[in-house]
């Protein structure tokens, strides 16, 4: 075997790979880099909103998870907040306050709900669901419930702004270690925010997985 062959000269196969090259090639433009930073910034806000929504379910999507047999706390008129397990389905009954009931609404959904304080009290409220066309004078709230029993600050999404509304309407701030009852709602209704919380933090690990992807590339 020929010592060229096995001790090629660097001067011809740098001067072969200079030939090789493609002119057209060597020619297109660099990588849009401002495109792919603004990309970058993108799913970074993108990452972040996602987050923050699946951070702000937190409370309901742990509801979903709680034992779907109800706890018996028993009168709400007697019941010693203090003691309480918050974010848990219990069973409860009691007589509701009317004079500081206010009615509200919710998108897409024929039917109103209220929210009333437990006769004799102002830091314990209970939502009731009111079914189409029987709000009205003649209306008599419940007096057994079975739902969610939580503070009004970790109520969620679905609850924010009543707080406010509710001190505004009524003159009567809720304390701030208030409580709410939200009749109707069970560990099993609650599953949705679930769902929506594993949906928004598996788009943000998308968002960030995708943004090293792009960072790799660049360097």
């Amino acid at each position: 075997m020929s010592a060229d062959l096995l001790h090629p000269d660097p001067h011809a196969v740098a001067e072969g790979a200079d030939e090789e090259a493609d002119p057209e090639l060597l020619a297109l433009p660099p990588p849009p880099r401002a495109q792919r930073q603004l990309t970058v910034i993108l799913l970074i806000v993108v990452a972040q909103l996602a987050l923050a929504m699946a951070f702000s379910l937190r409370g309901e999507a742990s509801y979903a998870l709680t034992s779907v047999t109800a706890t018996d706390v028993g009168e709400l008129y007697s019941l010693n907040t203090a003691r309480v397990e918050p974010n848990q389905y219990v069973h409860a009954h009691g007589s509701l306050g009317g004079a500081l009931a206010v009615r509200f609404e919710r998108p897409f959904e024929a039917d109103t709900y209220r929210v009333s304080p437990v006769m004799g009290r102002r830091d314990l409220w209970v939502e009731v669901r009111v079914p189409s066309g029987e709000e009205g004078g003649r209306y008599v709230p419940p007096t057994t419930f079975n739902g969610r029993l939580v503070r009004w600050s970790d109520s969620g999404l679905r609850h924010r702004g009543l707080e406010h509304a509710v001190d505004s309407l009524t003159s009567e701030a809720i304390p701030m270690d208030g409580w709410l009852l939200v009749d109707g709602e069970s560990p099993r209704s609650a599953r949705w925010p679930l769902a929506l919380a594993v949906l928004f933090a598996g788009f943000a690990v998308w968002s960030v997985a995708t943004m090293m992807r792009l960072l790799r590339r660049v360097t």
